[in-house]
């Protein structure tokens, strides 16, 4: 046996501990969450977990969300940004208060329209990244994953 085999009693040990870990995260949900999170699953997960492929596609699964979000973060606050400058620009152009105001209202609206398709957007976006890596970790065989 390999120094970086562990033993039956360490694969045992990190079971527990990882159940123990699943069932914690599983009682800071909503009750009616709770519900759906038998032992039996959990147990399943943190099995998976175990098989070092799995963990490893839960990993880059991860790092590839965190990279996801920064960058639709950074596409959203680009867009905030370009409101505020064609905002000073536009009110800039304009001679009277009156024509001010008007402008500042209508373009507002318009800024508040653009900014809610681009949130919408993003979060279809994330919805599929979502999608993608449940069937990810379905066709992996990890326990109570499907894409839905």
């Amino acid at each position: 046996m390999e120094l970086s085999d562990p033993s039956p009693e360490d694969l045992q040990r990190k079971l527990y501990f990882l159940v123990e870990q699943l069932q914690n995260m599983a009682s800071a949900l909503p009750s009616k969450y709770q519900m759906r999170l038998p032992y039996e699953l959990l147990s399943g997960l943190a099995n998976s977990l175990l098989n070092d492929t799995i963990f490893e596609i839960v990993k880059g699964l991860m790092e590839i969300q965190h990279v996801t979000e920064k960058h639709l973060f950074q596409q959203r606050l680009q867009l905030l940004n370009q409101q505020k400058i064609q905002m000073q620009e536009t009110l800039a152009g304009s001679n009277t208060e009156e024509e001010k105001t008007a402008v500042k209202i209508a373009l507002e609206e318009q800024q508040k329209k653009d900014l809610k398709a681009t949130d919408m957007r993003l979060v279809m976006q994330l919805d599929q990244k979502v999608a993608d890596q449940q069937s990810t970790l379905e066709k992996a065989g990890v326990p109570g994953m499907y894409t839905n």
